[in-house]
């Protein structure tokens, strides 16, 4: 889930109850040369490549991202993990993805094939990472039950906190239906190891009544809730926003803004939204896309979202937050002011300083449940691969955009 997983989406993920969310599959040379940057009004944090943000995140949602790395390196995936350790709660390993922008260079569903380097790197960065900061992995389907539970014993041995199992085949697509009842097999050989790992289930959830089904099928510990979720991050809740139009896009539009959130972004992730059960007429329906699509930035927005009262949108969402967990969260916590402070905020170690400074979730904030991460897809051609920045003079966002994808425990 590449731009699906912006930071407003997720926010509103964990206002209406993901457990987890995870940011957009970030391949791990992309983020080294990255400059974090804080927002001293706002507190958003932003990896900054040569031309715009590559990866943003907020305090509220640390003790529940989880960032995704694509990687082929065990030592550049140490890398990257350790550059952006000190905002997420958990370091994936995306296994899953079956496009070339992640398989040509040995990434993604390529490792399913090449077991060996999987385990490496998923080894490199449990040694590599402090305790409180979890290491998961998310593969799919191998051809065979057999197949599948051997991969996945030897990526448990490798000191995992979780893995979420994609129910379909390499091959398979979004199209074709997942493969959720082999699935139960897998999590009863996993139970009989006897390292409690959790399995996170990932493949045609749509939502919250759907989790409390496909848990109670397979078995498994969590749901990844993933195309659901890029249509109505509401999805979460036992009653989410039906009126999609005229709730959640107003919202969504209001904290995007507050939160800087680039505005092609912004746009394509409200395009997106729509609900089965949506009381709009096709008419207004339509109105309403027109005007996102034509819209050039958030001022052409004021008929849809009335007031902007984005900093009340991120009040509301650590309410939230708070009111599900029973942990206090602030939406904002006391900023720099000078320019030594921000100074001081902004740097980062080099390498990490070994556990010194604290760099990571502290270990009193333990992670609410085992990470899962999603499958982004890619060009279709190596023809169509970004252009690399040094050449390009801009950072192209790693792979192109697909459904988003959040971790989730129903009640």
């Amino acid at each position: 889930m590449v731009r699906s997983g912006a930071l407003p989406t997720r926010l509103l993920a964990l206002k209406y109850g993901a457990s987890l969310v995870w940011g957009p599959e970030m391949v791990d040379k992309a983020i080294l040369h990255a400059e974090r940057v804080v927002d001293p009004i706002t507190g958003v944090i932003s990896y900054n490549g040569k031309s715009r943000a590559m990866f943003t995140t907020h305090p509220i949602e640390k003790p529940y991202l989880i960032y995704q790395i694509g990687s082929a390196d065990p030592e550049l995936a140490v890398q990257a993990a350790r550059k952006v350790m000190q905002d997420v709660s958990g370091i994936d390993l995306n296994c899953g993805c079956p496009k070339p922008f992640s398989t040509h260079a040995g990434m993604g569903a390529a490792l399913l094939t090449n077991p060996d380097l999987l385990c490496s790197i998923l080894t490199a960065l449990r040694q590599a990472m402090p305790p409180e900061i979890t290491v998961t992995a998310k593969i799919r389907l191998l051809p065979t039950q057999e197949e599948t539970k051997k991969l996945v014993e030897r990526i448990i041995n490798t000191g995992v906190s979780a893995i979420t199992i994609h129910c379909r085949t390499r091959p398979m697509r979004p199209r074709e239906k997942a493969l959720q009842e082999r699935l139960n097999e897998i999590v009863d050989f996993v139970n009989g190891l006897g390292k409690d790992i959790a399995v996170v289930e990932n493949g045609d959830c749509t939502g919250y009544d759907d989790a409390l089904r496909i848990r109670r099928v397979t078995k498994a510990s969590s749901v990844m809730i993933a195309t659901a979720a890029e249509s109505n991050p509401s999805v979460f809740s036992p009653n989410p926003v039906t009126n999609v139009d005229k709730e959640l896009v107003p919202s969504y539009l209001r904290l995007a803004k507050y939160l800087d959130n680039h505005w092609a972004n912004s746009k394509f992730c409200v395009i997106q939204f729509k609900s089965s059960e949506d009381t709009a007429s096709k008419a207004e329906k339509h109105e309403l896309k027109e005007l996102i699509s034509k819209g050039k930035g958030y001022n052409d927005m004021n008929s849809v979202v009335g007031e902007w009262t984005g900093e009340q949108e991120l009040q509301e969402v650590a309410k939230a937050i708070q009111t599900r967990t029973g942990e206090a969260v602030f939406a904002h916590e006391p900023m720099p002011t000078s320019a030594e402070e921000v100074s001081a905020v902004q740097s980062v170690s080099s390498e990490n300083e070994e556990y010194g400074m604290p760099t990571s979730t502290p270990s009193n904030r333990p992670n609410p449940e085992p990470p899962s991460s999603g499958a982004p897809l890619g060009p279709s051609n190596e023809a169509r691969m970004p252009i690399p920045a040094i050449i390009s003079g801009s950072d192209a966002l790693t792979p192109t955009p697909t459904p988003a994808a959040f971790n989730f425990t129903p009640a």
